[in-house]
């Protein structure tokens, strides 16, 4: 709960509800605000967890991770005594279950029509839905006849909405993005804002409708699996370099990682145009809902103050903006420059502008490693990374 006040976030979701002594806790802990959310510390809740879903479909083995979310303690208990019979619930907070994706979606519905199941980074290759290693080319392919009851994909850090909107199959669902955070410091990575009522089925009508106002992202660069390479010898492709050298490593002769990007390229059926409003919002003509990148406050300002995140003097400018402002992405978002300077100095200042307006460096991620963001550098040409 204090990280989502620093953070600035309203609505979490409460995790591995399928793991039998975390549900424990949440059903303990939580209090039912009535209205399909739950609350603790000054926070909302809604019920939600993640599902690996390993299993053979089409003659080829599958490893799928879908977001599942339930409106109802009491549902909970249906769909983790459903599911006990295809997986340890109790092994990880994320199980491993003997369902397809569509078997999945199916039980969730039988269990409670209002339950909502969401593919998780959709792209990457070993656990995205469309991801290189054993995912699917369509959202159809996967789901069959059911696939109009999935009502949302999540961009994962390797992509972001524009690469999305290029996929002619993505037109009918929303595009939302989640912190995947392993640590509470790094809720609210990625997000997303929804219009509308702040309660179960708002949020389920803002999925179904597209009534989401912006998302927040990371610079896909950034995330680990945007490029496709081999990780042991150090290459790493663009989508070009693909066409020209082929998917096989130079050095060792082993299979690339397929990544993000690339994957994008074969499923991809249009060019999009894209631009930046006055608020810093990437846009298109499609009509679909915007969104923005952004770098984390704690690691712009660990770069401005030539320190690592977790040092004293970088913790303690991060506290000082996120006192003044109120929280962290009121400074990435809305303070004006000049205010952020007079609170922490020019340098920080210059660090988030540069971010803003998307003056930065990145050198792209592949093969399960992070791609490195440096603030202070010259901004990479997106040319050259190949989106």
């Amino acid at each position: 709960m204090h990280w989502a006040g620093l953070k600035g976030i309203d609505l979490l979701a409460s995790g591995d509800f399928t793991h039998p002594r975390w549900f424990e806790e949440t059903r303990g802990r939580l209090d039912d605000a009535g209205n399909g959310l739950f609350t603790l510390g000054g926070v909302q809740f809604v019920l939600g967890t993640e599902l690996s879903c390993v299993a053979p479909q089409d003659g080829r083995s599958r490893r799928v991770h879908m977001l599942v979310l339930a409106p109802t303690m009491a549902t909970v208990e249906r769909i983790n005594t459903a599911l006990a019979a295809y997986g340890k619930l109790g092994s990880d907070g994320r199980p491993i279950l003997r369902l397809t994706p569509r078997e999945l979606l199916l039980t969730l519905l039988e269990i409670d029509d209002r339950c909502i199941i969401i593919p998780a980074h959709l792209w990457t290759p070993w656990y995205g839905l469309y991801g290189s290693k054993s995912g699917f080319d369509s959202l159809e392919e996967c789901f069959g006849d059911v696939s109009g009851r999935v009502p949302a994909v999540e961009t994962g850090l390797s992509s972001d909405p524009a690469m999305n909107w290029r996929v002619p199959s993505l037109d009918g669902v929303s595009i939302v993005s989640f912190s995947d955070a392993h640590s509470p410091a790094k809720l609210g990575r990625e997000l997303t804002v929804f219009d509308g009522e702040l309660s179960y089925d708002g949020l389920a009508q803002a999925l179904r409708t597209g009534g989401i106002g912006y998302t927040v992202e990371f610079f896909p660069e950034e995330g680990k699996y945007h490029h496709s390479g081999h990780r042991k010898c150090g290459v790493r492709y663009t989508p070009r370099q693909i066409v020209a050298e082929g998917k096989r490593c130079p050095e060792c002769g082993r299979p690339l990682t397929i990544g993000v990007l690339q994957r994008v390229e074969e499923l991809s059926g249009r060019p999009v145009e894209t631009w930046k409003d006055e608020d810093g919002l990437v846009r298109s003509d499609n009509g679909r809902p915007p969104f923005r990148d952004l770098v984390a406050l704690n690691d712009i300002v660990a770069e401005a103050l030539g320190c690592r995140p977790q040092a004293r003097k970088a913790t303690d400018a991060y506290k000082a903006l996120v006192s003044r402002f109120g929280t962290e992405l009121a400074v990435l978002l809305d303070a004006p420059a000049e205010d952020i300077e007079s609170a922490a100095g020019a340098r920080i200042a210059e660090g988030v502008a540069r971010v803003r307006s998307g003056d930065i460096l990145i050198e792209p991620g592949y093969d399960g490693e992070y791609g490195t963001v440096k603030v202070f550098g010259k901004r990479a040409d997106p040319a050259a990374a190949g989106r």
